[in-house]
């Protein structure tokens, strides 16, 4: 690293330069980057995936997505059947498939006050499901003037549906990424005027620029070779300019306590460089490490997320181990004023907070792990799955359409139907004596519907709508549940349903966004125990050429996952149970956490906390290289990064509750998750529980066998 700082400062002009370039490049790329962003989270290869295929190939409508479901409140004393005249060649004249009371003939269209009606609008699909949702959302606008239009007088009309509950009310707003990132920023300035008492703040902040925008740019190009996720420009935004901050943090910190000593700037910058720099360069390896390990998921949009997060630590240490030094050399020293803080000393209020550790270690071990056991058994009772309708839109007319449905007696999972296709001739052979057999008609559905069961089912009805039949169409079916695909009750329905028809008729292919999100869980985390396996061992090596030893990356590799583990705990204690979640957002209980972010959490969670682990125990290492005993090497070192690494966890705390004011559900709690995992890791994991563990070890921590040392290529210094 000396070698590598000596050489950049002899090419200050030329790396100035080229960042400056890739600066002003990457903030034109910000301003055309979410147009070459994928919005999809389509997972292809599943059953699920195949029967969608297959519905828009036959209608071209619906596939992924769960209907518009117009509700028409008739005015008293009209009931659907007098309307019918009015009403029926208006919801015929609807793009996409209509299926209603007038299609069906069936009742269950009408709630129980007899003047309630919905039907199901099956939009019109092209197997791209962002710009298909884009199509829905446009309807789902004009819907209600257009039937109100038709209706007679003094029909109220409302438009709901899983699509606009998702993005009308509570969650159709929010600042974008650039005022997220200032957001951010803003909290940032604080802490870091804080910690320097003096315009070396500013520093950090110009890491995090050049950091961001640069990645930006170079998310850009990949766009031009995959598909790039679109919550890949709010992780380089926000996690970015936490990283970025926290990089940058520990080098300045080190420099400028070498300057205390005495030493002259460049070689202040050296010694930097060598102790601080060492550390961030594999404090940014570790967090790459955690997010490339995304590939090993077969899905096409994890990896995607996998390969655009990696950016952010890799930029972000380029730029610190090369544009700061520069910086640090050309004006650090005019920047350092007022200078209200000094590091000549490590911090009193540290060095106090260590030696009460050091002396009452058993305690604080047992405290700490209380606290995080306890959490991480919470965890265990993690559902995956997207958020009920209860914690969607809180207002607006997609809530007010589901409160009159529920008024009328109608549940709310008739807005997530299954959607059933048997191949022509294939279906049941039970059936209501004399009924008319006509491609997706009433009596394959009476006939699906005794299959089935009657538990958990609201009506089995005719699929077809609107939609106009063609040779050799396969028969569909709409199985309109009681329970919302996001509950358990729902994917239990839908797990039943599925079983029972493939095994009565082989080839039925069944839509739902129940069995959508059981499928997907089922793909994104069959690979996760290799994940973990592949991860924790480069990880371990990584750790434990750093640190010459093999005790403390083995204790660093248990207490991150540990780590994860209760941050998932607080998710579920927050979002799935609503413990926070209504009283912050005033949403309420989500009953579930979507299937993708607990492994995105993992990724990131694994490696950013990292970072702290090793901000600590290098410190640990060196002071104990100079002479120091482990309990006076734990002391000295936690007094030295005790301040650094809280201001850097409340650095990044702040962009994460920067990102959790997105407009989306989602993005609240996956921030909330990144959120509590790095406040953990800060307070009860690295200030209580990884210096008493070190001290509890004693000289156990520098154990490093002479074979260890040969294969991981590191001098064994340290008596056996």
């Amino acid at each position: 690293m000396e070698r590598f700082s000596r050489f950049v400062l002899g090419h200050r002009r030329v790396i100035g330069a080229v960042w400056l370039l890739l600066f002003l490049a990457g903030g034109w790329a910000s301003s055309v980057l979410s147009k070459h962003l994928n919005q999809s989270f389509v997972i292809d290869g599943t059953p699920s995936s195949r029967a969608s295929a297959a519905v828009v190939a036959q209608y071209h409508t619906g596939g992924g997505l769960d209907p518009l479901v117009p509700v028409l409140v008739l005015p008293p004393g009209t009931t659907p059947a007098g309307a019918r005249a009015a009403l029926e060649p208006a919801l015929a004249a609807l793009p996409g498939r209509v299926v209603d009371y007038y299609t069906t003939g069936d009742p269950a269209f009408v709630g129980s006050d007899g003047r309630t009606m919905f039907a199901l609008v099956f939009t019109p699909a092209t197997g791209d499901q962002a710009k298909d949702g884009t199509t829905q959302t446009n309807l789902a606008r004009v819907l209600p003037a257009r039937l109100a239009a038709a209706a007679p007088p003094g029909t109220v009309v409302h438009v709901t549906g899983i699509g606009p509950l998702s993005t009308h009310g509570s969650n159709g707003g929010g600042p974008g990424v650039l005022a997220e990132a200032l957001l951010g920023a803003a909290g940032a300035l604080v802490v870091l005027a804080f910690v320097f008492g003096s315009l070396l703040a500013l520093l950090p902040l110009l890491v995090a620029a050049v950091s961001i925008l640069s990645s930006y740019l170079v998310v850009l190009a990949l766009s031009e070779v995959m598909k790039v996720q679109a919550v890949v420009q709010y992780m380089v935004g926000l996690i970015g300019l936490g990283v970025a901050i926290d990089y940058s943090l520990l080098l300045v910190t080190r420099w400028r306590e070498e300057v205390a000593h005495g030493a002259d700037n460049e070689t202040a910058v050296h010694r930097a460089m060598a102790t601080a720099g060492r550390a961030v360069f594999v404090s940014g390896l570790t967090v790459a490490l955690g997010l490339l390990a995304l590939i090993v998921v077969p899905i096409q949009f994890m990896r995607s997320i996998g390969i655009g997060g990696m950016l952010i630590p890799v930029v972000s240490v380029a730029v610190t181990l090369t544009l700061l030094p520069i910086a640090l050399t050309g004006f650090g020293r005019r920047l350092d004023w007022p200078r209200l803080r000094h590091e000549d000393k490590p911090s009193r209020a540290w060095l106090g907070w260590a030696r009460l550790v050091v002396r009452r270690r058993w305690l604080a071990a047992a405290a700490a792990l209380a606290v995080l056991v306890t959490l991480a058994v919470t965890a265990l009772g993690i559902h995956e799955g997207d958020p009920t309708t209860d914690s969607l839109a809180e207002s607006g007319d997609a809530r007010a359409g589901l409160v009159a449905l529920r008024a009328a007696g109608v549940p709310s999972g008739v807005l997530n139907p299954f959607e059933v296709l048997m191949p022509p001739g294939s279906g049941p052979t039970i059936g209501t004596p004399g009924a008319t057999s006509t491609p997706g008609g009433t009596q394959n559905a009476d006939s699906i519907h005794t299959l089935i069961g009657g538990t958990g089912i609201y009506a089995t009805v005719p699929g077809q709508g609107t939609a106009a039949p063609a040779p050799g169409q396969w028969p569909s079916t709409l199985i309109l549940p009681v329970d919302e695909a996001a509950s358990r009750e729902g994917q239990h329905i839908a797990k039943l349903i599925r079983t029972s028809l493939e095994h009565s008729v082989p080839g039925t292919l069944v839509v739902s966004s129940a069995l959508a999100n059981i499928d997907n869980i089922h793909k994104m985390y069959g690979m996760f125990p290799l994940l973990l396996t592949v991860l924790a061992v480069v990880t371990f090596l990584v750790l434990a050429r750093t640190f010459r030893s093999l005790l403390l990356p083995a204790k660093a590799v248990l207490a991150n996952l540990l780590s994860v583990a209760a941050a998932y705990g607080g998710m579920v204690l927050i979002w799935q149970k609503g413990y926070g979640s209504n009283a912050i957002w005033g949403i309420p209980a989500t009953g579930g956490v979507p299937f993708w972010i607990p492994m995105i959490v993992f990724a990131f969670l694994y490696g950013l906390s990292m970072d702290y682990e090793v901000f600590i125990l290098s410190r640990i290492r060196e002071e104990y290289d100079a002479g120091a005993t482990t309990d006076q090497a734990v002391i000295l070192g936690l007094g030295r990064t005790g301040r650094l690494v809280t201001s850097a966890a409340l650095i990044l705390f702040l962009a994460f509750a920067a990102l959790a004011s997105a407009p989306f559900t989602f993005l609240k709690i996956f921030a909330t998750g990144l959120g509590i995992g790095i406040l953990l890791d800060a307070t009860v994991v690295r200030a209580l529980l990884v210096p008493a563990l070190v001290s509890l070890f004693g000289r156990w921590n520098w154990w490093l066998p002479g074979w260890a040392a040969r294969v991981l290529r590191v001098r064994n210094d340290t008596p056996a």
